[in-house]
This record gives C-alpha cells, sequence and structure tokens, in this order.
C-alpha cells in the first residue's frame, strides 16, 4: 500500500483500513464523520472568530496614555495660574480624561455597528455635518472664529463631525463609480462634495487648516483607488504653483498693515526671528522648546517653555514639549508609533476583501497620517503656522471623540478579516 500523503487530505490512503487493536474507522478524504468504538466524532467547526488587531489596540492605548502624561506635564502651569481652571493643575487632563470615556465609547459602538449601514446614511449623514457647521454662525466667536455649537457646558467642533462623515461618503462613492474613476470628470463629480465642505469650513468657521485635511482625506481616498500617477503630479504641481504665488505676493506686499492673518503668518514663517515678538511668537518659542530640548531632552515636567512662553501649548505645540522634555529621542519614538498605526492601518486595508470597508480604513489612514504630519510640520516650522492638533495626544474633547470613533471604524472592518 502507498503511504505518502493524499493531496486532499491529512491522513494516509491506508489509514481507512480497519485497525484490530484501536477499532477505529476514519472518514474518507470527503470529510464524512468517522466512528470511534460506535461514537460519531465531532465536526471541525468552521465558524470565523473576528480578527482583532492587538498591536494596532496596543498602540493606540499607549498614545492615548502618553497623551495624557504629557498633557498634564504641557498645561499644569498655566491650569495651576488660571482662575478660568479653577487654578486647578490637573484642569485639562481630567476634562481629556472625560472625553476619553466618551471616546471608548464611541469607538465600541461604531466597532460595533455592521459598517453596511452607513450604505443608507452616507448622504443624510454628510448634509448633516455641513449644516452643524452653519449652526456654528448661531455662537459668539472665540478669538474671532466661531468654530464651536454649546450643548450646556459642552462644546463641540462640527469640522471634525465633516471628516469621518467625508470618509464615509468618499467610500461610497469611489465604490459605485470604480473604474470610471479614470475619467476627469468623474473625478470632479465626486469632488464636489469635499470641496463643498472645505469652502464651508473655511468661510464659516475660519478653519483652513481642517479644510486642507478634507481635501486631503478624499485626493488621498482618489489616489488609492485609482493612481494615476500623471495626473495627481501635475495636479500637486498646480497647487504648489498657486502655493508659491500666494508666499511671493505675501512677502512682496508693499505694507504689512494691508495684510491678512494667514498673511502675516506667511512672512512670519519665512523669518521667525524678525518677527518673534509679534506674528512669529508662537513659533519662535516653539523652535526655542525643540533646539534646548536636546537629544534626551531636559526630562519629564521639566521643560521651561511651558511656563507660560508658548501660547496654548496643550493643544497644537504640544509636540514642541514632548522636544523639550524627551529629546529627539522621544519625538522619533512617538513619530514612529504613529508611523506603527499607520501602518497596521494599512494592513487591515489591504487584507479587507470587501472594497468599501477597505476604502473606509483608507479614509481614516489618510486622515491620521496627514493630521499628524500637518501638525508636526506647523511646530518644527516647516509650513506656515495652522491649528492642526496631534491625534490623541493633543488637548481636544470633539478631535479626540471622532478620532476615537474612527478607530472603531478601523476595527469593524477588520473583524470580517479572514486569517489562515
Amino acid at each position: 500500500m502507498d503511504k505518502t500523503r493524499d493531496r486532499n487530505a491529512g491522513y494516509r490512503r491506508d489509514d481507512c483500513i480497519r485497525d484490530p487493536d484501536r477499532d477505529i474507522r476514519r472518514s474518507d478524504r470527503k470529510g464524512n464523520a468517522y466512528r470511534n468504538n460506535g461514537r460519531t466524532a465531532p465536526r471541525r467547526s468552521t465558524k470565523h472568530h473576528p480578527y482583532i488587531d492587538y498591536s494596532m489596540i496596543f498602540i493606540i492605548i499607549f498614545l492615548l496614555a502618553f497623551g495624557l502624561v504629557i498633557l498634564y506635564s504641557a498645561s499644569y502651569y498655566e491650569a495651576s495660574m488660571d482662575s478660568g481652571c479653577n487654578c486647578d493643575p490637573a484642569f485639562y487632563m481630567k476634562k481629556q480624561l472625560r472625553w476619553l470615556v466618551f471616546g471608548f465609547i464611541a469607538m465600541a459602538l461604531v466597532a460595533n455597528i455592521k459598517y453596511e449601514f452607513y450604505h443608507k446614511i452616507w448622504l443624510p449623514a454628510f448634509i448633516a455635518s455641513l449644516v452643524l457647521v452653519a449652526c456654528c454662525l448661531a455662537f459668539d466667536p472665540v478669538n474671532g472664529a466661531r468654530r464651536w455649537i454649546y450643548i450646556g457646558s459642552f462644546s463641540l467642533q462640527p469640522a471634525e463631525i465633516v471628516k469621518i462623515c467625508t470618509i464615509i461618503m468618499m467610500a461610497e462613492l469611489i465604490t459605485r463609480f470604480g473604474t470610471a474613476l479614470s475619467s476627469l470628470r468623474v473625478i470632479l463629480f465626486v469632488m464636489v462634495g469635499p470641496l463643498s465642505a472645505a469652502l464651508m469650513l473655511y468661510f464659516v468657521t475660519k478653519n483652513l487648516s481642517s479644510a486642507i485635511i478634507v481635501l486631503f482625506i478624499a485626493i488621498g481616498m482618489i489616489f488609492v483607488a485609482r493612481p494615476d500617477y500623471l495626473k495627481f503630479f501635475l495636479a500637486a504641481a498646480g497647487v504648489i504653483g498657486a502655493a508659491g504665488l500666494v508666499v511671493y505676493a505675501a512677502s512682496n506686499s508693499s505694507t504689512q498693515d494691508s495684510l491678512g492673518f494667514r498673511s502675516k503668518r506667511i512672512i512670519a514663517w519665512l523669518d521667525p526671528e524678525k518677527y518673534a515678538k509679534t506674528y512669529g511668537y508662537q513659533t519662535i518659542q516653539a523652535l526655542y522648546a525643540i533646539g534646548s530640548g536636546g537629544l534626551f531632552g531636559k526630562g519629564l515636567g521639566k521643560s521651561m517653555q511651558k511656563l507660560g512662553y508658548i501660547p496654548e501649548v496643550q493643544n497644537d505645540m504640544i509636540f514642541s514639549i514632548i522636544c523639550e522634555e524627551l529629546g529627539i529621542f522621544g519625538a522619533v519614538a512617538i513619530i514612529a508609533m504613529f508611523g506603527l498605526l499607520c501602518w497596521r492601518i494599512m494592513w487591515i486595508a489591504d487584507h479587507t476583501k470587501d472594497a468599501y470597508g477597505s476604502f473606509l480604513v483608507v479614509g481614516v489612514f489618510c486622515h491620521i497620517a496627514v493630521q499628524v504630519v500637518l501638525n508636526i510640520a506647523v511646530v518644527t516650522n516647516t509650513i506656515p503656522n495652522t491649528g492642526v492638533t496631534l491625534p490623541f495626544i493633543s488637548y481636544g474633547g470633539s478631535s479626540l471623540l471622532f478620532t476615537m470613533a474612527e478607530i472603531g471604524l478601523v476595527l469593524n472592518v477588520a473583524k470580517h478579516i479572514q486569517v489562515e
């Protein structure tokens, strides 16, 4: 008898011969149940177990825990000196912790709702997010901008809702049009929604950074769907050329008084030391913090620039405190953690067999990646100053809440991955 293994079975061909010592009759290679002393052996379970990306969950928990620690370190001085914070050094950390609880709840809810549900609500949800942006006009401005909706003691930033609704909408449209996205006309049609949202965010809330992020989310998702390098290269060249003209016009203006505050930020970006006491104050103080940190930093809690020198240090400029207290080593470690997070998200997108779910995950990747890059670029004066929070770390309830909801979306899609 040939005892070589059969290709379609995990046993030898002569295994079906009755063994008088064991009295076992095994199944044929079609997988029928065998009998062992008259008892039917249980079938092997074919039930699919949800995939859980523990690596990504660990990275998220690490960033959140680190964010609370560095937020307390960065904000305790200003909070203890501010009567609006009840002179409580842990004021910002406590508020962030409350939002974090809501964020975990949102993540759990989104992770357990079948993402096919968004096929039904993508358009109403996107329109509702734009209506919420318009509602900002009904509230008093803060620092010259209307960006929040106030509900009792809570404030909500509709721009964050627009971002996640843009992801859902773009995933739906890309899946529907498919190969038709190779047409420029179709691409322009798909971009109507994100362009409308970006214009509303810019003109209603004066929030240029969120408008840019919404556009990058949409463009990034289209690029992944149809990586037509020539078209995107030409489009990028056009955008860079237009930005260059704006920078040239701002830097060669005859009078600075006639410039808007965005143009003033541009000239401060070009020469922050020249405007160190005016337009470039926040930028130059952040650069001082980065430079004084050295390779390994001054030590956790030992920053000097957080002692009233950097305005709003707990928000957009918190990365400068990371550099000052933990040095280049700590900054690179945090950047590496964000890199690993983005890699795990794209791994999930790549292994998802459903196109719609895959593009939902790609949208989350585009959002987090773009926001991290913009924040670090602003802090290091690589681009002109614009308000962008560092995901999971900067103070901001709305940003944390909806970023956690996006992570729940990724976990939801990941559950359908079948790993052999």
